[in-house]
């Protein structure tokens, strides 16, 4: 397959530049809306903007759209909706993204893969969103109405969100086709503040255990029509074991016109990270889980981004929304392994998506290491545009939405090794000798989608949504060192919604729901799918024929409702089918080679349950689920499992739990306010055992990780109007636990370098205790500790 041509490319660019102009003609030029009366006085008008209620500080409705508009009230939705509002952002301080939404969201939990604060997998209801390659990604993460997950395998980046510029974060559970691809599990929608409902100055100084020191300071502002908000936020640690220190830097800046009928906002951000994972270690490590298995691993992701975002009222029931957004990624990677390097070009090593350091099941001939290094440079460019008519239908409330979305990625990869002579007892391997390119390759992705939505109103007490949405997906793998990875796929796809919510009484919501959805191959697998060209290690690149998508159908039943005032609850039954899922199978020539292959159905299905209740001083969060992750497809795989066969070949039957997903997930968080100035909290995280990867028949000796729980405290105390100091304190009792386990080979097993290795279970070690202390100064800003509660979850 040859690169887009120059016409191709040109083609494409109208298609933005189109969508561009009609979206600002949309915006700027389009006259008053003309009203079913004469304009009413400005003055007594509302002054807030319908469209902008997504920028609230309170959660009043959930925008159910890629681009946020109107929303809908929870007693119209038909799914187990949760949200985490600015007071539960401001209260607990939590230094990174997806412990905010481990914290505070029910079916959540981690797996840190990479041994990284900042970057976690994401995992709810078993789908996962995650910063590693070639991990299957099951999850769609928007900012602002901007899709953040990347070209180049739909990772999640969750260290380049600005997590001081947060106004409030929706998890829309379930298939829903609205959000496009990748929309297997469920949709995360963050919104950013504004000057408008942000105004003021807020500076949180804070400092604490492992030399983590965090500066953050947002201010904003705003005069009749126009607004302005910036925020930067600083953080740097040494990290709690050997080799994994943290520096973030991100700025994030917003600026706008409202008025009644127009909202227009530009968005610029910035992100310059760079971390260092401390790896999974081995089982006969855990005497000492600070020492690293090889090192330095070292990360760093660079973001420049702009989005361009407005509402404007054409009359007072219809509403055009739209974004155009541009987005940029550079990731690079230093990989230190113990193991030998490929010798073969278009060969992508350990690298992608295995635990760092580890071989899977190889020899290793001779004191052998081998420093890996790439380079993803994505960019993205695209635009979404949306119409919103809230007419009524034979004098029936009814809200109609529909849309249009184009995405643009271009992708350079890059990897390279470097041969390491002799292993040193420190498993340190920096090296001068010469580095050689094995991967040099571009991918070029579009995807293009219409949808529509309607909600419809029977009668006060039931609505009926219906949605569906069309996905045409392009994938082209250009080879910049010969020709073996050239390839284009195209995918196609309509997936449709059904849900109908049924409120007998004013305190109850009942709701059903069915959902599709799709995922499109990424090129990490489509490059090692062709079993007559099996990749030599579980991730490597050797050629690229096609794979089927990855599609979804999930069904949802549950209710919601209101107990007594101050008390709410809510419960949901789910069950999500995939069919053509993807694993990395054996090659039946060859035991130690594999290539990534559609192998039929997985299965996540549950129940979770939540209550909220409050009662000055007390407020009590408590969210239970029981997940059941499981194969429904039998396969053959190849790993350092002690089940295996000589040539290292174990079975996966149907009913086998999928690795890192445990079964039960428990959360329970208590706030007591003794004084008006004083708020103390407790959050208590337990969850059942997980298997490791590689375990994915569930027979390996070690068994599964053992189940844990953690409590984590904090208190915030008001000294005056103007400032306030807080406490945090993670893993309170200090408990040794793990969330992440990969199966390997253990070339240290014996004390000392081995060639041959060991099989044995490694983990990711979790945190110890730590403390953290700081002081924010307010200057002219709205109170956020009172920010109203979301209808649901905060």
């Amino acid at each position: 397959m040859v690169p887009l041509s120059f016409s191709r490319r040109m083609l494409l660019f109208r298609c933005f530049f189109c969508r561009l102009v009609v979206l600002a003609s949309g915006l700027l030029c389009a006259t008053d809306p003309v009203w079913a009366e004469e304009p009413p006085d400005p003055a007594a008008r509302p002054l807030l903007n319908p469209a902008t209620v997504s920028e609230l500080p309170s959660i009043e409705v959930i925008s159910t759209t890629p681009v946020p508009g109107l929303g809908m009230s929870l007693d119209k939705i038909p799914s187990n909706v949760q949200s985490i509002g600015i007071s539960r952002i401001n209260d607990q301080y939590v230094a990174d993204f997806a412990d905010l939404l481990n914290q505070n969201l029910g079916s959540v939990n981690l797996n840190d893969t990479q041994g990284s604060p900042v970057q976690m997998d994401v995992n709810f209801r078993g789908f996962t969103a995650s910063p590693v390659l070639g991990t299957p990604q099951g999850l769609s993460v928007f900012v602002d109405g901007v899709r953040v997950n990347e070209a180049f395998g739909d990772t999640v980046n969750w260290d380049l969100l600005p997590q001081n510029a947060l106004s409030s974060i929706n998890l829309m559970p379930g298939s829903n086709p609205i959000f496009g691809l990748n929309t297997l599990g469920g949709a995360i929608s963050i919104n950013t503040k504004s000057g408008f409902e942000f105004p003021g100055t807020r500076l949180t100084l804070s400092d604490g255990s492992f030399n983590r020191r965090n500066v953050a300071l947002e201010t904003g502002g705003h005069g009749d029509t126009m607004d302005y908000y910036l925020a930067a936020n600083f953080l740097n640690d040494t990290g709690w074991a050997c080799c994994n220190p943290t520096a973030v830097k991100q700025l994030f800046g917003k600026t706008g016109y409202q008025d009644d009928l127009t909202d227009i906002d530009l968005t610029l951000m910035y992100a310059d990270n760079q971390f260092s994972g401390n790896q999974t270690i081995p089982l006969s490590f855990m005497g000492n889980p600070t020492q690293p298995y090889t090192w330095p691993d070292i990360n760093t992701d660079r973001l420049s981004s702009f989005n361009l975002r407005g509402t404007r009222f054409l009359d007072p029931e219809l509403l055009l929304a739209g974004n155009v957004y541009y987005r940029s990624v550079t990731t690079s990677v230093f990989n230190s392994n113990a193991g030998p390097c490929s010798t073969s070009t278009n060969s992508a090593g350990a690298l992608i998506g295995a635990a760092d350091g580890i071989l899977i099941n190889q020899a290793l001939p001779g004191d052998q290491g081998c420093n890996i290094s790439s380079v993803v440079d994505q960019t993205r460019v695209g635009s979404t545009l949306q119409l919103t008519s809230t007419t009524p239908w034979w004098n029936h409330d009814n809200s109609l939405t529909g849309g249009t979305s184009y995405d643009h990625g271009s992708t350079g990869f890059t990897e390279s090794n470097q041969p390491l002579a002799l292993m040193p007892a420190s498993r340190n391997t920096l090296s001068t000798e010469a580095v050689t390119q094995i991967v040099n390759l571009r991918g070029y992705t579009v995807n293009q989608g219409v949808y529509l939505t309607d909600t419809f109103s029977i009668n006060g007490k039931t609505h009926v949504t219906l949605s569906s949405r069309y996905d045409h997906a392009l994938v082209t793998m250009v080879d910049q060192l010969g020709s073996d990875l050239n390839g284009g796929h195209s995918y196609n796809r309509v997936d449709p919604s059904a849900g109908v919510t049924f409120n007998p009484v004013k305190s109850l919501t009942t709701y059903l729901n069915y959902s599709q959805g799709m995922r499109v191959p990424t090129p990490t697998e489509l490059g090692c799918a062709n079993p007559s060209a099996p990749c030599a290690l579980p991730n490597a690149f050797a050629s690229d024929p096609n794979l089927k998508p990855v599609t979804s159908s999930t069904w949802e039943v549950g209710a919601r409702g209101t107990l007594a005032q101050g008390v709410r609850w809510n419960s949901a039954l789910f069950s999500s089918v995939l069919n053509n899922d993807i694993q990395y199978l054996i090659s039946p020539t060859s035991p130690t080679q594999g290539y990534f292959s559609n192998v039929g159905q997985t299965q996540r299905r549950g129940v979770e349950m939540g209550l909220d209740a409050g009662a000055e001083p007390w407020h009590l969060f408590v969210n239970y689920t029981f997940l059941q992750a499981t194969y429904q497809s039998s396969f053959q795989l190849n790993g350092a499992n002690s089940s295996a066969n000589a040539n290292g070949v174990y079975t996966v039957q149907p009913g086998d739990r999928i690795p890192g997903i445990p079964q039960q997930i428990f959360k329970i968080r208590l706030d007591y306010n003794p004084l008006q100035t004083l708020k103390v909290g407790a959050t208590l995280l337990a969850q059942s055992n997980s298997y490791a990867r590689g375990d994915e028949n569930n027979q390996d000796v070690n068994g599964p990780m053992p189940g844990f729980a953690v409590l984590n405290l904090d208190a915030r105390y008001h000294l005056d109007a103007q400032w306030e100091v807080f406490l945090r304190v993670d893993n309170a009792l200090n408990r040794g636990y793990a969330t992440y386990g990969q199966l390997g080979m253990n070339a240290f097993s014996s004390g000392s370098y081995s060639a041959a290795g060991s099989p044995e279970q490694f983990r990711t070690i979790a945190p110890p205790f730590g403390l953290w202390f700081g002081a924010t100064w307010h200057f002219g800003t709205k109170d956020q500790k009172k920010s109203s509660a979301p209808p649901q979850a905060d």
